[in-house]
């Protein structure tokens, strides 16, 4: 990797979401204020250094989207499945963060859906999944980019979430290379979330 400004960037801008990660899983009275200010500067460092692509229709992205969060919710309710018949003790941890961290109002779900999840998609896949193509290959590359973006829920301590986070960050990911939408990778982050959380939650 040819050390460069805007090497420097990307490393800085990565660094500086984890730090502000890192206390926002500390304080978890104030935790929703602080992820969203923490997403909102993901969103304008994504906004000011990265480009976004945009190459399918409305209807298309629309029903791609429904489609592939359908899909990642329906791999995560399995995996929840299993985990309830092979180690019971595990959903104990997944309470507990959804306890602490978890959607519990109407005004948690307008950051989510407004927000968080369009911040978290322009930072991760339109900024530094892009920005890492100057050097590796896409697949390296949204490799690379799913394991930091885990990595940014294995800060809360909540594993499974991290494990969750980077099957989905590779999905979106390949399915960003493959399709060149980033609105189609936003609907899909959407349609997951509601489902897990709000439609058919896991507990």
């Amino acid at each position: 990797m040819k050390f460069s400004k805007q090497t420097l960037v990307l490393l800085l801008s990565i660094v500086f979401v984890y730090i502000l990660l890192f206390f926002t899983f500390k304080e978890t009275a104030i935790f929703w204020y602080l992820y969203t200010f923490t997403l909102l500067v993901g969103m304008a460092i994504a906004i000011i250094a990265g480009k976004f692509n945009d190459e399918l229709p409305t209807w298309k992205y629309l029903i791609l989207g429904i489609g592939y969060g359908t899909i990642l919710y329906a791999i995560v309710r399995l995996g929840y499945f299993i985990i309830s018949k092979v180690d019971t003790s595990l959903l104990k941890t997944i309470t507990k963060f959804l306890n602490s961290y978890g959607p519990n109002n109407i005004w948690h779900y307008l950051l989510l859906i407004f927000i968080i999840v369009v911040g978290e998609e322009l930072f991760w896949r339109g900024y530094v999944q892009q920005q890492l193509k100057k050097w590796f290959s896409p697949i390296i590359a949204v490799i690379i980019t799913s394991i930091l973006f885990a990595f940014s829920v294995a800060i809360s301590g909540f594993m499974l979430g991290a494990i969750v986070a980077l099957i989905a960050g590779l999905m979106w990911g390949f399915l960003y290379e493959w399709k060149q939408s980033m609105p189609l990778i936003i609907v899909a982050h959407e349609v997951f979330i509601l489902l897990l959380f709000l439609v058919i939650p896991l507990n």
